[in-house]
């Protein structure tokens, strides 16, 4: 019996913990050679890219320090509304810093932008994004992702950070939900 089977709501893993974790090895590679030299800051969008950041701050070989974000745009449903809210802002001032965004799923693409222009404002030296997984085919607006763990089909994925209604994000692999129990969007 595989896990999947063992948790109520999974229809199918779509990525694998061991896929997972030797992906996020080369992105931490590929990211410590870019910044070698220099110091990164990780801005963690909260909830779900903190399984994500922490494997990946273990990977780097370089000074990092963490900051994290948390902002809202999707309410009760699951559709991007458009309209985004900081809920929780940085504690570190980011101007002349090299900024990685490390983002758990990039899906219409709204609210990134919206959060990039908002970083950029600050001025940092550099404003960088890592995601774990990207939906191409849901991209309303485009945003230059330099890192990218998976490219992802248009699915509902729970599992590693990723949630649905605050639950599955301990799973230690990214998983389909159940189609019985995806919303429907609008």
């Amino acid at each position: 019996m595989s896990q999947a089977e063992l948790v109520r709501g999974v229809e199918d893993v779509l990525i694998g913990e061991e896929r997972l974790q030797a992906r996020i090895g080369e992105l931490g590679d590929e990211i410590s050679a870019d910044y070698a030299g220099r110091e990164l800051l990780l801005i963690g969008v909260l909830k779900g890219a903190v399984f994500f950041m922490a494997d990946l701050m273990r990977r780097l070989t370089v000074p990092c320090e963490i900051d994290f974000m948390a902002i809202s745009s999707y309410g009760a449903g699951t559709d991007s509304s458009g309209v985004v809210r900081i809920l929780k802002d940085l504690d570190i001032n980011i101007e002349g810093k090299h900024v990685l965004v490390v983002e758990d799923i990039v899906d219409s693409g709204l609210t990134l932008s919206y959060l990039i222009r908002n970083l950029e404002a600050r001025e940092p030296a550099s404003l960088e994004i890592c995601a774990l997984l990207t939906k191409p085919e849901r991209r309303e607006i485009e945003v230059d992702v330099r890192y990218v763990g998976f490219e992802i089909p248009n699915r509902f994925v729970i599992g590693y950070g990723l949630d649905f209604a605050e639950r599955y994000r301990n799973l230690p692999y990214v998983a389909v939900l159940d189609a019985d129990l995806v919303p429907e969007t609008g």
